[in-house]
């Protein structure tokens, strides 16, 4: 193959010159949803294409359909240095004004997905309140690039989280969610740091930024965030590598684009982002911890019913999926003939415990 593409020209026009485009009832730039073609070329001549529809709807085949992925709903006007950082997030229309901080704050390259409910009041209010964000911002214009999953399924996070990052434009994201602050300037330090961009470039490099939240002393440490050492990062100028990775760990990263993508199983709240960074560790990526830098949660209302009840159901997936992660993950470092290589040492001190592990290592290894 000798290319394959797909040309996203439009950029941000005003309001009054958005059209409808698709038979969604959305107002979008151009009048040319979906029918961009993804196109490719041997080399002995041979043309094919499909439709921008098509093409996405097996990226995303692992969510819930059916679903309409819209990408570049607005797309920012300023192009990004492919070496940048983007922060890539998710939104929904309660956290707008959240994601507005978040923008003037950052000032670089974001990209958000948003959800539209499919049933044309709710959209066409959100997108009322959307277009009224995006123009009352100028760095909304400058560096955020908006997409859209138009659906009936709620809370698919991780299905949101990937099209956020499959449309990022830089070789580095940061995965973040939107009530988190960053309050120190991160993106400048590690853009303007030689080893840490070294570290970055050789794509088994995740950069922990770690966060902190106001909280009542008797409500005990988040161990979720506890492989990230606050101890040492009070008392260190240095970078440091996290050393007891736990499952349950949700540190906030910066990482190479071209990774793994969230398991898009995981629907509903629990162990979504989780399950994304516990494979990114298996597949061979190192977390390390930011010395001087931070971030602080937002704290809000959620709905702790079906926190309740969805965490419950994610629990379960997440036992069976952590175990499917790690014979999945030995037999590919097995055939590929990465078994004794760093690459695979995180899955062999994590794995080794799991019933029946032992035996279909043994078994991998036959079949080489």
């Amino acid at each position: 193959m000798n290319y394959c593409y797909v040309v996203y020209s439009n950029n941000y026009v005003s309001n009054n010159n958005i059209k409808p485009r698709n038979n969604l009832g959305l107002d979008f730039q151009t009048s040319e949803w979906g029918v961009d073609r993804l196109s490719w070329k041997s080399k002995s001549g041979a043309y094919d294409y499909m439709t921008e529809e098509f093409f996405l709807s097996k990226v995303f085949s692992e969510s819930m359909q059916p679903s309409h992925v819209i990408p570049y709903y607005f797309r920012a006007e300023q192009p990004p240095n492919e070496e940048d950082i983007t922060i890539t997030t998710l939104i929904t229309e309660n956290r707008f004004h959240v994601f507005d901080r978040l923008v003037t704050n950052y000032q670089g390259p974001i990209s958000v997905t948003i959800h539209v409910a499919d049933d044309d009041k709710s959209r066409d209010v959100l997108l009322s309140k959307l277009h009224e964000l995006y123009n009352g911002n100028k760095y909304m214009k400058q560096y955020v690039d908006v997409h859209l999953v138009v659906d009936n399924f709620e809370r698919q996070f991780n299905m949101w989280r990937n099209v956020a990052k499959f449309f990022a434009r830089t070789n580095y994201v940061m995965m973040l969610d939107v009530d988190f602050h960053p309050c120190t300037d991160f993106r400048h330090s590690i853009l303007n740091s030689k080893t840490i961009m070294n570290k970055l470039r050789k794509g088994n490099t995740a950069l922990v930024v770690p966060a902190f939240e106001y909280a009542d002393l008797d409500e005990g440490l988040d161990y979720r965030h506890g492989p990230s050492n606050y101890s040492n990062w009070y008392e260190t100028d240095e970078l440091y590598k996290v050393t007891t990775y736990q499952y349950q760990y949700e540190p906030y990263v910066i990482f190479p684009k071209q990774s793994i993508w969230c398991d898009e199983r995981f629907v509903g709240y629990g162990a979504n982002k989780a399950a994304c960074l516990f494979e990114l560790y298996l597949s061979g990526v190192d977390y390390w911890v930011l010395p001087k830098d931070f971030l602080i949660h937002q704290t809000h209302e959620y709905l702790e019913d079906a926190r309740r009840h969805e965490r419950r159901f994610n629990k379960k997936l997440y036992e069976h999926f952590r175990e499917e992660l790690c014979f999945r993950y030995a037999r590919n470092f097995i055939l590929n003939g990465e078994w004794e290589t760093f690459k695979a040492s995180n899955l062999r001190s994590t794995c080794h415990k799991i019933r029946g592990f032992t035996q279909a290592i043994k078994y991998f290894a036959k079949l080489k």
